[in-house]
C-alpha cells in the first residue's frame, strides 16, 4: 500500500548479499518537500535501502513506487535518467571531480543534461551563492575545505531541481560545528524548493533537521505510515 501523497514509496523490500539479508522487510515513504531521516547501527541495512530507492540497485523483492511509476518496471537507460533529472545526491566525501573547478561541479549534472555551459554556470553560482560557497568558483575541490566542498557538492545536488535527495553520511566526514552548518543549509534549501531529501545518519544530531526519522535494524524498517 502506498501511503496517501507520497512522492516515493517502498513496501516490504527484501535484498539478500549470498547468505546475509541485507533488508528484510522494509518499507519506506517521503514526500514532497520532506525530510526523513533514515536511522541505524552500522550493518543494518540503512545503505542498501537508499541504494534501492535511488534506483541504483534492485531488491530482490518488494515494490518502489516515484511519482506513480514503479521502479522495478523501467529499463536501466530510464533509471539512469531519472537519477539525472529527478533524484540528486550528496556522499559522505562529497565525490566532487578534482579536475573541475566548484563551479564546473555544480554545474556538471545540468551539462550532461544538455544544458549550454554558460547557463549552467549561472544557474550554478546562484546555487552557490545560497550555500555560502559563491566565492570558491574557480577552485579546484583539493583547494577547499571539507565543510565548503561538502556545500559545493549540496550545491551539485540541487541545480538540476531534482525531486528527491538522497544524502548518505553527509556529515560523517565534518567536525560538528561544518556538519551543522551543512545540515541548516541542505535541509534550508531543500524545504525552500520543495524537493524531498532522505538521509541516512547513524547521528541524533544530524536526524534533528529530519521531519521524521525510519529506524532500520537487521534489514527491517518500518515507516510509521505504513504501519498505521
Amino acid at each position: 500500500m502506498i501511503p496517501e501523497g507520497s512522492l516515493l514509496a517502498a513496501h516490504d523490500l527484501r535484498k539478500t548479499y549470498g547468505s546475509t539479508p541485507a533488508l528484510d522487510g522494509a518499507s519506506f515513504s517521503v514526500h514532497p518537500g520532506e525530510v526523513v531521516a533514515v536511522m541505524g547501527p552500522s550493518g543494518s541495512g540503512k545503505s542498501t535501502l537508499l541504494h534501492c530507492l535511488a534506483g541504483i540497485i534492485t531488491p530482490d523483492s518488494g515494490t518502489i513506487t516515484y511519482a506513480g511509476r514503479e521502479l522495478s518496471a523501467m529499463s536501466d537507460a530510464e533509471r539512469s535518467a531519472l537519477r539525472r533529472s529527478d533524484f540528486g545526491f550528496v556522499f559522505q566525501f562529497g565525490q566532487l571531480v578534482p579536475e573541475l573547478t566548484c563551479v564546473e561541479n555544480v554545474a556538471l549534472p545540468l551539462r550532461l543534461s544538455g544544458v549550454r555551459r554558460k547557463a549552467a554556470e549561472r544557474t550554478a553560482l546562484e546555487w552557490m551563492e545560497r550555500l555560502e560557497v559563491d566565492d570558491l568558483g574557480t577552485k579546484r575541490p583539493g583547494e577547499v575545505s571539507g565543510g565548503q566542498g561538502q556545500r559545493v557538492a549540496v550545491a551539485r545536488a540541487l541545480a538540476a531541481s531534482p525531486k528527491v535527495i538522497f544524502a548518505d553520511e553527509p556529515t560523517g566526514a565534518l567536525d560538528s560545528l561544518n556538519g551543522e552548518r551543512v545540515m541548516e543549509l541542505l535541509t534550508q534549501a531543500a524545504r525552500s524548493a520543495n524537493v524531498a531529501v532522505v538521509l541516512v545518519t547513524h547521528e541524533a544530531r544530524v536526524a534533528a533537521y529530519s521531519d521524521r526519522d525510519v529506524t532500520v535494524r537487521d534489514g527491517r524498517a518500518r515507516d510509521l505510515e505504513h504501519s498505521a
